[in-house]
């Protein structure tokens, strides 16, 4: 081979392998990442801050807050800060939001108000709404484990004696719904050897309602004994679904529902039980009057009686006959004209 060929040959090859190597390192350099600085850190201590939008009358609960670094050189002596003495988040559950706060603002010592404060309910009533308090036993208040900011249902029970002989009536009724828990008479400044809270069965319990509702539940502790049913957070959901298919809820320019009407207690539409519902001993109706009773029987022999004995009285003008005429054994039709009923034999023997 002629040595100047080789020599080209060899000049294209080593100008071909620097070419390579150079295009190699241009395309690596691009695809390396660049460096981000790191965002520094806040080395301070750690203080209470809302984990959401917390708007005045919001009663406050475990997930409301959480402990963050803050920088130190904006630490005010207001906040609750951690490790400080006298300073223990589990007191927050169950206060009332004065001043409104927004998610990741510190909470401070003056945003919020203790039960028992002064213009402690008056900040956690919605406008409008009114705060009724109620007794309950352990059975009737799910056994204390009703805190505020919860919301329950309220079932009155009774017995309704009627007036006839028998024993009466008992039944039960959801009067109201999605009523929200104020404050109780609980107190959780116990503790045990451990430190932990102690929670202490509690005999009141308030709640909110609306001035309407406030007058029912009035009359409803004179009638018979109130009792709590704790609701689902789910089922709030649930009966605003169904308000919005049925119309009843206006919603926003965002497509959101509005947030009050979801919190907003229910009154009416109410569902009862009675007693025939849960054993067969007991009693589906409301005993009625019988003839010895001086009122009207629900027996149609004992009202075809009475009629016959009325009609036979009209003809002779000297009232009812001391014999009662023989009770029809056939079927009959009881015929109203008012508050008359009169009982006409069909094919009676």
């Amino acid at each position: 081979m002629d040595v100047k060929k080789l020599v080209l040959l060899i000049g294209a090859l080593v100008v071909a392998a620097v070419t390579a190597v150079t295009a190699r390192k241009m395309f690596s350099g691009a695809a390396a990442p660049a460096a981000v600085a790191a965002a520094p850190v806040p080395t301070g201590p750690e203080v209470l801050v809302a984990t959401k939008a917390l708007p005045v009358g919001t009663i406050l609960d475990a997930e409301s807050f959480r402990y963050q670094r803050w920088p130190e050189g904006l630490v005010q002596t207001a906040y609750f800060i951690k490790g400080k003495p006298g300073v223990n988040p589990q007191q927050l559950i169950g206060t009332v939001v004065r001043n409104e706060i927004t998610a990741g603002q510190p909470i401070t010592q003056g945003s919020v108000i203790k039960p028992g404060e002064r213009g402690f309910l008056a900040a956690a009533l919605s406008p409008g709404m009114r705060a009724v308090t109620v007794p309950v036993s352990v059975t009737s208040g799910v056994a204390g484990f009703v805190f505020p900011g919860d919301r329950v249902d309220v079932v009155l029970t009774q017995a309704v004696t009627g007036g006839g002989e028998g024993p009466p009536l008992k039944v039960s009724e959801t009067i109201m719904r999605n009523l929200r828990v104020l404050a109780t008479n609980q107190r959780m400044s116990a503790q045990d050897k451990d430190g932990k809270p102690v929670v202490e069965p509690f005999s009141l319990v308030t709640f909110e309602a609306t001035p309407k509702m406030a007058e029912k539940i009035a009359v409803a502790q004179t009638i018979g004994q109130l009792s709590l049913s704790l609701r689902s957070l789910a089922d709030t959901s649930g009966d605003l679904q169904k308000a919005v298919a049925a119309g009843e809820v206006v919603k926003g320019k965002d497509g959101q529902v509005l947030l009050p009407v979801a919190n907003h207690p229910i009154d009416g539409k109410s569902t009862y039980t009675v007693g025939a519902e849960v054993s067969r001993f007991q009693r589906s109706t409301v005993p009625s009057k019988g003839g010895n009773g001086g009122g009207e029987s629900s027996n149609p022999a004992d009202q075809w009686a009475k009629a016959m004995g009325s009609f036979a009285g009209a003809l002779t003008g000297k009232g009812a006959p001391a014999a009662s005429p023989a009770v029809p054994t056939g079927p009959v039709v009881r015929v109203a004209r008012g508050n008359s009923i009169t009982i006409v034999p069909v094919g009676a023997k």
